[in-house]
């Protein structure tokens, strides 16, 4: 059995109109959540085995956050620029790359093609995961290589303001 939770990057800053896109860090609304969603994994017992995320500043500071929560040594994040803005197939390219050691994985990155990624292997209509959202899906396969569209099975949608009700 193999686990990917799909986490979209926390808020991001406007502020800074001239910083690069890459370039861009969270706000202070995305610093409030992120811990909030680690802690909300922790108090589920979700652990990761592995943490992959895009290089680019707001998925990076968020993959540190849920390390920091998850108690997951920050220099054994794998930094991946091939999530940043890419497409379902290309991510679904990435996830079969993956070392089949590693039984629950993280990934973080962004959307549209984390929504879309999510939607295509869990066979679901979710509009849009919020930013700091998490997808957990669930597959009954041994390796990540078979990871296929439609197999995954929902184990949870979580996102920052359901956490407030």
């Amino acid at each position: 059995m193999k686990h990917l939770l799909i986490c979209r990057h926390a808020k991001s800053s406007w502020k800074d109109l001239s910083l690069d896109d890459f370039d861009r860090p969270l706000n202070k609304r995305g610093k409030r959540n992120a811990p909030k969603m680690g802690k909300m994994l922790a108090s589920h017992n979700v652990f990761p085995d592995l943490i992959v995320s895009s290089p680019a500043k707001r998925a990076r500071k968020t993959a540190l956050i849920l390390a920091k929560e998850l108690h997951y040594s920050k220099k054994k994040i794998v930094y991946n620029r091939a999530i940043y803005n890419a497409f379902a197939e290309e991510l679904i390219s990435c996830i079969h790359t993956f070392e089949d050691r590693f039984d629950r994985i993280i990934i973080v990155g962004h959307n549209t093609g984390f929504t879309s990624l999510a939607n295509i292997l869990g066979n679901l209509k979710i509009p849009n995961v919020p930013t700091c959202g998490i997808v957990s899906l669930d597959f009954k396969i041994d390796s990540w290589k078979d990871v296929r569209k439609k197999e995954g099975t929902l184990n949870f949608f979580y996102y920052p303001k359901m956490m407030d009700s």
